[in-house]
């Protein structure tokens, strides 16, 4: 037998790939049924699957969560944020005061310092404030080597949402035990009660995913123990700090997992929060009418 154009191409009679219309194929995508080329393929438990099923087939898993609910593998940023946002307020006191070991002459930090008296007469937001503040170089290294240390651990496992809120409640919390505690006259500034939550958080953590804890507990019972014997610390404070970090995370943590989780989990924060401030303001009343 003759053929007039000579004999037909192999390939002839073959399929063309689905998303490369000039590349006939033998192969079959064994999802959906495709012709694909070798290119378009991927290996999957059974035979091949092309590139648009294993993408389809992706977005349909459910991805794991961490013990807090988050998403798994997230890159710390507020702890960084953090850090930052710290540093460049102390630069900005050292700046106003012209010294880098007398920045609370400061007329920013007079203004943001914590004085229980002052708050009292209305200057409500002092109770924030003074959490990025510090006395000099040392108080701040001190404060942002914990913080990045501590924290670097503690934000993928949280998330970052849920780890800004626990460091916002444990910070409150530690002012709220200064308003508590300590003379009108007093004036308190640092991140150390919110860097004190984020070591109860580390605890707490470290017991729900039922792992040592000896280390977290030394490192808060040395941090307690030189809040007592260095002068000048606010141990009332770091207490505070402590317990309320301890706290939301622990609301975090334990919240059964269930569909509205979330929900769960913020309205117990927002119950934290407001209790914080409630204690806040009555101390503040109080010490105004004094």
């Amino acid at each position: 037998m003759t053929y007039p154009a000579g004999p037909p191409e192999p390939t002839a009679a073959l399929p063309a790939c689905a998303r490369h219309p000039d590349r006939p194929t033998g192969l079959r995508c064994t999802r959906c049924g495709r012709p694909a080329c070798p290119e378009c393929l991927c290996d999957a438990a059974v035979g091949q699957q092309c590139v648009d099923c294993v993408y389809q087939g992706g977005r349909g898993v459910r991805r794991g969560r961490t013990v807090a609910g988050a998403a798994p593998g997230g890159r710390p940023l507020v702890v960084p944020v953090l850090v930052a946002l710290n540093v460049a307020l102390y630069v900005f006191t050292a700046a106003q005061a012209r010294s880098i070991g007398s920045n609370e002459a400061a007329p920013l930090f007079r203004e943001w310092v914590l004085v229980p008296g002052l708050v009292a007469t209305g200057d409500w937001w002092r109770p924030l404030t003074a959490g990025f503040l510090h006395y000099g170089p040392l108080h701040l290294v001190f404060n942002m080597m914990a913080l990045w240390i501590i924290g670097r651990e503690l934000e993928p496992v949280l998330g970052r949402v849920r780890f800004l809120a626990v460091y916002l409640v444990a910070l409150l919390g530690g002012a709220a035990a200064v308003m508590l505690f300590s003379p009108p006259a007093s004036l308190v500034a640092g991140a150390s009660g919110a860097v004190f939550g984020l070591m109860g958080a580390l605890f707490v953590v470290a017991r729900r995913l039922r792992v040592p804890t000896g280390q977290v507990v030394g490192l808060v019972v040395v941090n307690l123990v030189l809040s007592v014997v260095v002068p000048g610390i606010s141990l009332v404070g770091h207490l505070g700090g402590l317990v309320l970090g301890a706290a939301a995370t622990a609301a975090l943590v334990h919240v059964p997992n269930v569909r509205n989780r979330t929900v769960l989990q913020a309205g117990a924060l927002v119950v934290l929060t407001v209790a914080v401030l409630t204690v806040i303001a009555g101390r503040a009343v109080a010490v105004a009418f004094v």
